[in-house]
């Protein structure tokens, strides 16, 4: 056929084009998807904002008073004396321990919380709280709203028609705009009268009932408060109440004049983006530097940043032991594979680590030479130290120590070692997928 006529045929029928196989197709989005990890990835790491960024170095312990004379006005406030800390661990404990408190409350009662799901607990706090306000009780609830998306509204009507001050954290009003998303309260507050007070990790819902005894059940610490540090406490709820509704809570109802109560010095601190930024790493990072002999950390979600990798690996080198828990079953696999990204510097220092193994574990608390405590909603992370707001109770006593102390030895015993010879045995894929997570940390 000659050439034009062969030219002409083809542009009347031209050759079908391939479509692309089916795994092909899969590579692709495979690739795509890859590349948005890694550029969000990289945006957030770049544009997270840090204050804090060299290394704390300080010539005394946390035992001294030149520690506490330090760390509370930098956090804004003074340690108290006077204060009676218990330790209450899981939801068998701490739940009726704060439903008592608030069934007894005869003037006011404020409650901050994260997670707030329609369930058994939530229930007995709706019941309980509606009994007090109809009874003339002053009754404030802030709760943020992400972690209320499983509150039923059902509840929530419940709560206003007895009576409650039931609020959405920064939106007061449904039409109500929250410009920063991102930005969540995270507080875990409980105050009842201005004198007893509550803080620790765990929120209203059904996995923290129990002892913790199956994955369903989470491993939880909670402290409550008497004395004079429950005025910060309060006043720490008071801040996010007003940030909301433009309303001071004030006046004896509230702060009743203090008295002592146990033999604790005791401090609250506050920390968000909007006041404070930086406290929650402060308060970490001072203890840190500070620790002479061990430093025990039990937190649901460690992924410390590069200067805190530096402060625990110069810890190592003074001879500090460390020891951290941290959970085997964990309700975000991202969160986990970032945190192992973390890992390696650490356990070449001779960080000691521990995966607990029977449910999810959720504590955020960290004990320095058997003396000082911090203890809070705060995580090891990013996320608390810059991003939400966040409470800590931090003491000094070394029989509040020792009540963590024991906690911490019992939670070891079930609990497996991680080693570096498990860090580096990783599959390939793991060791990719740890990396690719690691860089989503400052969001984490």
């Amino acid at each position: 056929m000659p050439p034009l006529l062969e030219k002409l045929k083809r542009l009347r029928h031209p050759e079908k084009r391939q479509s692309p196989t089916q795994g092909e197709r899969r590579r692709f989005w495979i690739w795509l998807s890859v590349c948005l990890v890694f550029l969000i990835g990289a945006y957030f790491w770049y544009t997270s904002a840090r204050i804090l960024g060299e290394p704390i170095d300080v010539g005394y312990g946390p035992g001294e008073s030149v520690f506490t004379d330090t760390l509370g006005p930098l956090l804004g406030g003074e340690f108290t004396g006077g204060n009676e800390v218990r330790t209450l661990i899981n939801g068998e404990r701490f739940f009726p321990a704060m439903l008592e408190a608030i069934r007894h409350a005869e003037k006011t009662i404020t409650l901050e919380t994260y997670i707030w799901s329609s369930g058994k607990i939530s229930n007995q706090f709706i019941d309980a709280l509606s009994e007090r306000a109809r009874q003339g009780v002053k009754v404030h609830v802030l709760a943020d709203g992400m972690g209320t998306l499983k509150l039923a509204d059902e509840d929530k009507r419940r709560m206003k028609e007895a009576g409650i001050q039931y609020v959405v954290y920064g939106r007061e009003h449904w039409y109500d705009i929250k410009p920063n998303i991102n930005h969540r309260t995270h507080r875990k507050l409980l105050v009842v009268d201005g004198r007893i007070g509550f803080t620790g990790g765990c929120c209203i819902d059904d996995h923290w009932l129990g002892n913790a005894d199956s994955p369903s059940v989470w491993r939880e610490t909670q402290v409550r408060v008497k004395g004079p540090a429950v005025r910060q406490i309060q006043a720490t709820f008071a801040a996010n109440w007003m940030q909301t509704t433009g309303r001071l809570l004030a006046g004896p109802d509230y702060f009743p004049e203090p008295e002592r109560e146990g033999s604790s010095l005791a401090e609250c601190y506050r920390s968000g983006p909007n006041e404070n930024m930086e406290n929650a790493r402060i308060a970490y990072l001072l203890a840190i530097a500070a620790a002479r002999k061990t430093i025990r950390i039990a937190n649901a979600y460690f992924v410390p940043d590069d200067l805190a990798v530096e402060m625990l690996v110069r810890a190592r080198k003074r001879g500090v032991r460390i020891q951290v828990i941290v959970p085997a079953i964990n309700d975000s696999r991202i969160g986990r594979a970032a945190s192992r990204s973390r890992w390696g510097k650490l356990l070449e220092a001779g960080v000691e680590f521990y995966r607990y193994l029977p449910a999810m574990y959720h504590c955020k608390v960290m004990i320095v030479d058997d003396v000082f405590v911090t203890v809070g909603s705060v995580n090891f992370d990013n996320r608390s130290f810059a991003i939400n707001d966040e409470a800590g109770l931090n003491v000094i006593d070394p029989d509040v120590a020792s009540d963590h102390l024991k906690s911490f030895a019992a939670d070891l015993k079930r609990s497996e070692p991680y080693t570096l010879q498990d860090y580096r045995s990783r599959s390939v894929w793991m060791k990719g997928f740890d990396s690719l997570c690691g860089t989503l940390r400052s969001q984490l």
